[in-house]
């Protein structure tokens, strides 16, 4: 016998005011919540290379970066997103508990995530017109993509591998080495 059984829906105020009191992280689409897996050592410190070098890079401008325990909102979406490295120049107030308005954001690819992240997620966030580039980095491999808003709109990609020197981020007039990115990890 079939069984049938309704997936609850969950509105934007609930999972508001429950995420910040779960022991799990959650991302939210559309009146689903999805529970954030932990990453490896790799995986996070790929992450925390980039965030080290983009705080270095952005001290005493208006914009800050911030790190995978701070959520994104894609009102257009209906999403909640919580990106490994994110970089907003919006003047967020300290106690919000989410971003708005991101010019950068970093997926760094798992296996569990890696379809979604290339997918979903990067189709949703490309849906913020103040984001201007969507960067997916792979721990396991020497690789970088970057997803780039031109006149046009989402036209260009950069991949960068083991044989470059910088990946090139247009939006915070930045170069950072590959070597950088990878230290510890390769």
């Amino acid at each position: 016998m079939t069984q049938q059984a309704r997936i609850p829906y969950i509105t934007v105020e609930d999972y508001l005011e429950g995420e910040p009191r779960s022991d799990v992280r959650h991302e939210y689409v559309a009146g689903q919540v999805f529970a954030m897996v932990g990453s490896t050592l790799g995986h996070n410190r790929v992450a925390g290379n980039i965030y080290t070098r983009l705080r270095r890079h952005l001290h005493g401008t208006p914009c800050s970066v911030y790190m995978s325990d701070v959520k994104v909102r894609i009102k257009a979406a209906d999403a909640f997103y919580y990106p490994d490295v994110v970089v907003s120049c919006e003047a967020a107030d300290p106690s919000a508990l989410y971003l708005t308005e991101p010019v950068l954001v970093v997926e760094v690819l798992s296996p569990s995530t890696e379809t979604t992240d290339r997918r979903e997620k990067r189709l949703n966030y490309q849906k913020l017109p103040t984001l201007k580039e969507y960067v997916l980095v792979a721990p396991e491999t020497v690789q970088v993509e970057v997803y780039r808003r031109g006149q046009g709109g989402w036209e260009e990609v950069e991949i960068y591998g083991p044989e470059d020197t910088a990946v090139r981020l247009i939006s915070l007039d930045l170069a950072i080495p590959v070597a950088e990115i990878y230290a510890g990890v390769r």
